[in-house]
């Protein structure tokens, strides 16, 4: 995160060669606005272009594309590193509908995982003419995030256009992002963010699963083609409660053990804004007590089978 320049110039680069009436500029602080074609109202995705690693790629860093998923690795040092597919799956759906659909506009954070910075500088004029605002930055293959610290993002009206249970997605909970820094900005059209294929995010165990991927990419597409109308909505004032994550923080470590309470700070602290560092203190020694209590009554009990008659 902060080093987001290579991707700029990525992203210059290919979009400048799509087919369209395409206009592409920045802000002051270096995020990217593209519009396609010119309309009354336009359907709008965002996603950011950084990403926060345990620990640094190694310059023979490359993707691995199996059949059915994608991870990262390094052949020097035969070694799994982080993918990246937070945000780049994001990244990936914003393309691929620049590419299909006119109207449409486009924007691309920077520096999202470091406290939402990019989209605290964003330049809310643009978002004027939108009908909605979807951020493809959700793990797994079902979350429809329509609430983050009990502050709604969309309309009733705009979850019955969508129709997710058609399309297999629920309504949860989600951590902050850059559509919730964009309604605390004073956006006032429905927003979401959608689950889209990558698993383990900020570890080197980061994969995307294609078919979770594309499934995402259809339901998005979906949304664009068929909910032609603005879908307004105004913010309620947010509210987080200090433990509402923290299942979401025992997830983490049962992935990583070995992650410090300083390490999950450093990684997370933009994903649970509302958790301090002593936060993460009090988590770790829970976890690890209850993780002890669990191997002290596994070596005691064993498998819970032994008092148990085998039947044959």
């Amino acid at each position: 995160s902060g080093k987001e320049q290579k991707m700029m110039t990525f992203l210059c680069s290919y979009i400048k060669q799509l087919p369209g009436n395409i206009s592409v500029s920045k802000d002051k602080f270096g995020n990217l606005y593209v519009i396609k074609g010119e309309a009354e109202t336009y359907p709008c995705l965002v996603s950011h272009i950084d990403q926060v690693s345990h620990c640094n790629h190694s310059k023979d860093f490359k993707a691995v594309e199996t059949r059915e998923v994608i991870f990262g690795y390094s052949p020097k040092h035969k070694r799994f590193e982080n993918l990246g597919a937070d945000d780049k799956n994001g990244v990936f759906i914003c393309l691929e509908c620049l590419k299909r659909y006119d109207p449409m506009k486009v924007v691309f954070f920077r520096e999202e995982e470091t406290g939402c910075r990019g989209s605290s500088e964003a330049v809310m004029s643009f978002f004027d003419d939108v009908r909605f605002v979807i951020q493809p930055d959700r793990k797994g293959n079902s979350d429809l995030i329509t609430n983050i610290g009990y502050s709604d993002l969309c309309s009733e009206g705009f979850m019955e256009a969508i129709e997710p249970e058609k399309w297999g997605y629920m309504e949860e909970n989600g951590l902050m992002t850059d559509i919730l820094t964009l309604k605390e900005k004073g956006l006032e059209v429905s927003c979401l963010n959608v689950s889209c294929g990558y698993y383990n995010a900020h570890t080197d165990e980061e994969i995307t699963v294609k078919k979770d991927l594309m499934k995402s990419l259809l339901f998005v597409e979906h949304i664009i083609e068929d909910c032609t109308n603005t879908y307004p909505h105004t913010q309620s004032d947010p509210y987080f409660s200090p433990y509402e994550f923290e299942d979401e923080i025992y997830d983490i470590l049962n992935n990583d053990p070995t992650l410090t309470p300083e390490d999950l700070y450093e990684m997370y602290s933009t994903d649970f804004p509302h958790l301090r560092p002593d936060d993460y203190e009090r988590i770790c020694r829970d976890y690890r007590m209850l993780w002890k209590e669990y191997e002290e009554y596994k070596l005691i009990n064993g498998s819970g089978y032994e008092n148990e008659k085998i039947l044959s």
